[in-house]
């Protein structure tokens, strides 16, 4: 099936073209995590609310001069990535501690299991290819993520000079 994009007002004077199907759902269910298993870049506005929330002296890591949050080594075998490693704020639970006791995501965290690139200076939306073998939540639900854009894109993603979400270290 060949989708269209469509250009869809996300935020006032904020629009995506979306390269999804409009139809598709998504809702993040218990135990699944596997958008906890990237690295979370870390955008300016993001590193300031997170250090209004935790320290960052043990969460946050450099590379290639840009911030990331930490992966580390979890004791368990649930909820980790194949190096065993995962989010340093996974909780043993499943859940993540900055959502769970802050009502707080990083912007990253916020548009899986989206994809954003820009292209022709518009910001385009599409599904990481890999979530459909991963993500347990796609399509499992009433919640159209057309409908919800602006829960998944952060308006930050706009005022960014590049805010691809997928980069390759």
């Amino acid at each position: 099936m060949v989708i269209e994009p469509t250009r869809i007002e996300v935020h006032p004077d904020c629009e995506a073209v979306v390269e999804f199907d409009p139809e598709l759902t998504f809702e993040c269910v218990p135990d699944c995590t596997w958008c906890c298993h990237h690295g979370v870049l870390l955008y300016g506005e993001d590193l300031r609310e997170l250090a209004q929330r935790e320290p960052l002296n043990d969460a946050v890591k450099q590379l290639r001069s840009r911030d990331f949050v930490r992966r580390e080594e979890k004791d368990r075998d649930e909820h980790v990535d194949i190096d065993d490693r995962a989010c340093y704020f996974l909780r043993d639970d499943g859940l993540c501690a900055l959502h769970a006791e802050h009502d707080w995501k990083p912007t990253r965290c916020s548009v899986f299991p989206l994809e954003v690139h820009v292209e022709h200076d518009d910001i385009h939306v599409s599904i990481r290819e890999e979530a459909h073998a991963h993500c347990e939540g796609l399509d499992v639900s009433e919640r159209r993520l057309v409908d919800h854009l602006n829960a998944f894109l952060p308006r930050l993603l706009w005022e960014l000079d590049d805010p691809t979400t997928k980069i390759e270290l």
